[in-house]
């Protein structure tokens, strides 16, 4: 354990050396989380409650995806995996008494608390600045079951990207291109543009057997009361199974992915 402890020292001080892409990261999260506000301001400026929730518990989850989403979504392992894997890199670390998957997941934990700090500030002044009207739940259970959940969804996020990235195993071309259209495809089905409970029922019904609500929309609906105790507790043990499956999958891929990178010796 100790050697993951200095790979997240390490890692942490690592994030100010790049700081204009690390700005860059925050000002688009905060810039997106502004236009997001406004327009729901706008759909609430004449109307107390719509599309099921309040104008409390609507504010509250826009607020709330900007601390989740630098939670759960802050992950430079999906900006390095890829191209080490391309370029050789790897045997690097395949020589190194370390496993490779346990080394990005310490440093994409350090790059999590990173941003959360910055996350919680940001926070703290978009809502002094424009002072919104938000509820989250009075139940501290209730409290505790969504930020554990958010835990589990950084580990599902973890899980799911790796899983993707693997297909760099198959092809000698960088997979930069195919992990954007990845993210952005996440993104909108986790939840962090509009709550997913505003989707057809037919298609919200289907989503519950992907991963993509348990990372952004189920966290965020619990902390918001939208979803009682009961439900969210069914909800972290969905969640449990899901992410052992995928874990599963996801370890088979980079097993098999790992026999034909020695076997061509890249």
């Amino acid at each position: 354990m100790r050697k993951y402890w200095v790979v997240f020292q390490q890692s942490f001080q690592n994030e100010f050396v790049y700081r204009l892409n690390f700005i860059l990261w925050r000002f688009r999260n905060v810039l997106r989380i502004l236009m997001t506000y406004f327009l729901w301001h706008s759909v609430f400026s004449s109307n107390t409650h719509a599309f099921g929730y309040s104008k409390e518990q609507m504010m509250a989850y826009v607020f709330l995806v900007l601390l989740i989403t630098s939670f759960v979504m802050s992950a430079p392992s999906n900006d390095n995996v890829g191209g080490e894997i391309s370029d050789g890199t790897l045997n690097n670390f395949l020589i190194k008494p370390i496993g490779y998957l346990r080394y990005w997941l310490t440093r994409d934990w350090a790059s999590k608390l990173l941003n959360m700090l910055f996350a919680v500030f940001e926070f703290t002044l978009l809502y002094f600045l424009f002072r919104p009207q938000i509820y989250f739940s009075e139940s501290p259970l209730q409290i505790f079951l969504g930020l554990g959940l958010a835990v589990i969804s950084a580990l599902f996020y973890f899980v799911i990207t790796k899983a993707a990235i693997s297909v760099a195993f198959w092809t000698p071309e960088n997979t930069w291109g195919l992990m954007f259209i990845i993210l952005v495809f996440m993104e909108v089905l986790a939840g962090s543009i509009f709550p997913l409970d505003l989707l057809p029922k037919s298609v919200m019904t289907f989503l519950q057997f992907t991963p993509f609500p348990y990372m952004i929309y189920y966290p965020i609906a619990i902390l918001v009361g939208k979803v009682d105790i009961f439900m969210a507790t069914r909800i972290i043990f969905q969640s449990l199974a899901l992410l052992f499956i995928y874990y599963w999958f996801t370890i088979k891929i980079w097993r098999k992915g790992l026999k034909i990178y020695a076997a061509v010796g890249i």
